[in-house]
């Protein structure tokens, strides 16, 4: 096993002809897989937007900015897989790269979950419950990171990978 796919989360999407064919497309436009990463960042804040803004709202005003967070939560993943396929497929790797596929990632499950948790007022300990979710997400990547800095290989293993933890948000 290579040490790429030793690093790389296991991905359906990834092999997949639509993928490739817009993930070529992007590497063929020059779009930079780094750009990529950071439009992730703002899909993620469109979630989070959305989901505060559900917060002071009722009826269908809630329900229209819950929409638009469950909308916005699919671009971002896709943007988390058109990164790394315009980097690896694409040959757009940087050295900057792994801090780019990585940060952004911390950065949008950051904002999504501690959103998700300002979204419903109605739970006092909703609000706690998103910072711990964010924070339990973030420390997943770290030690997986740790791990991988003292020689294993990565493990993506575990009940709520970054798709089902955002799968789960969009449904709820």
């Amino acid at each position: 096993m290579t040490e790429e796919r030793l690093l790389r989360r296991p991905i359906a999407a990834r092999g997949t002809r639509w993928a490739a064919a817009i993930a070529a497309a992007l590497a063929r436009w020059g779009v930079a897989p780094n750009a990529i990463s950071a439009a992730s960042i703002l899909f993620a804040a469109g979630t989070a937007t959305a989901l505060v803004a559900a917060r002071g709202e009722a009826g269908g005003a809630r329900a229209a900015w819950l929409v638009v967070a469950a909308l916005a939560i699919p671009l971002r993943l896709l943007a988390n897989l058109f990164d790394g396929m315009v980097a690896v497929e694409g040959g757009r790797k940087s050295a900057s790269g792994e801090i780019w596929n990585e940060l952004p990632d911390r950065i949008s499950d950051t904002l999504c979950l501690v959103a998700a948790g300002w979204a419903v007022p109605a739970v006092a300990w909703a609000p706690l419950a998103g910072w711990s979710a964010a924070l339990a997400a973030v420390l997943t990547a770290y030690v997986r990171t740790l791990g991988v800095a003292a020689g294993a290989a990565a493990q993506f293993i575990g009940p709520a990978a970054k798709q089902q933890r955002m799968v789960l948000l969009a449904l709820a």
